[in-house]
């Protein structure tokens, strides 16, 4: 893997279009290679430390990514808020951190949040990474026991009930995912629910086959959350997509099994460079 050039995360909360939202920036600062930010959707309750690995094992472009209100250091919001004006917001920080045009990579409920930008902001996206996720209420639904896990609160707040039920949960074998448990911060009540409520009927699937952005989809072969089915679905509605299936993967395999998760986008987004330089020519 090679040598990460990324300092520190710069965290600030920034006011736009009415929410006030924590923003982290990895910054680049290796020599100039032309490669694009990322900008990062994060999964449900999830706090922008909970990605904090994978800046540094990809090392090599600007890393951008935000609580959601009420997640992570994000105030509580006001009002329910939905996957276009999160869409908006997400833009409206690309033009403070001017970044015209990025990667967007997003994870389970970010996944979704993805898709909505990339369908929303077509001119912003140059290359899509959709991983562990859905189409929304096109989707097959994950296993009972997983999911009624996923919704106890314990699972934010008793470190016994994740090491009892982290393979039930996530399907991943191993366990310490890169130290995942101990880098979530506990989202507030109502931050939680509006995050359940904004996907709530929402769907991209009558719109994927317009999606012009190339685009990987990933998925774990025992994600018990995400069934592997539901990535086949976004592989066969997205136009010219590409589908990893990741052995052995549950749903944390972004973590779990990150050498081989960071190979995989390292060669998609490497195309990317490829086609930059035939064009200049």
């Amino acid at each position: 893997m090679p040598k990460s050039h990324m300092a520190a995360p710069e965290c600030r909360l920034e006011k736009v279009d009415g929410k006030t939202l924590n923003v982290a920036h990895w910054r680049y600062t290796g020599p100039e290679n032309g490669k694009l930010p990322i900008l990062f959707f994060n999964g449900i309750g999830a706090n922008t430390e909970v990605v904090a690995p994978l800046p540094d094992m990809l090392g090599d472009r600007d890393f951008i990514t935000f609580d959601m209100p009420g997640i992570g250091d994000s105030p509580d919001p006001v009002i329910p808020y939905t996957p276009i004006w999160m869409a908006r917001i997400a833009a409206l920080i690309l033009d403070r951190y001017e970044m015209e045009a990025v990667d967007v990579m997003g994870v389970s409920w970010g996944g979704g949040l993805a898709q909505q930008f990339a369908l929303q902001h077509p001119e912003r996206t140059y290359r899509l990474i959709l991983v562990a996720t859905t189409a929304g209420m096109v989707m097959v639904p994950g296993k009972w026991e997983a999911l009624s896990k996923m919704a106890d609160p314990r699972r934010y707040i008793d470190p016994k009930f994740m090491e009892t039920h982290f393979e039930t949960l996530y399907g991943d074998r191993r366990k310490d995912s890169q130290g995942h448990t101990l880098r979530i911060k506990p989202p507030s009540k109502r931050g939680y629910f509006y995050q359940l409520l904004a996907m709530a009927g929402w769907t991209s699937a009558p719109f994927l086959p317009f999606l012009k952005a190339p685009t990987l989809v990933m998925t774990g072969d025992r994600d018990p959350i995400v069934r592997p089915i539901n990535g086949q679905i976004l592989h066969t509605l997205i136009p010219d997509s590409q589908l990893e299936i990741i052995p052995d993967g549950g749903h944390l395999f972004m973590l779990s099994h990150a050498e081989e998760f960071v190979a995989h986008v390292r060669r998609f987004l490497d195309a990317e460079a490829s086609e930059k330089a035939a064009q200049a020519a």
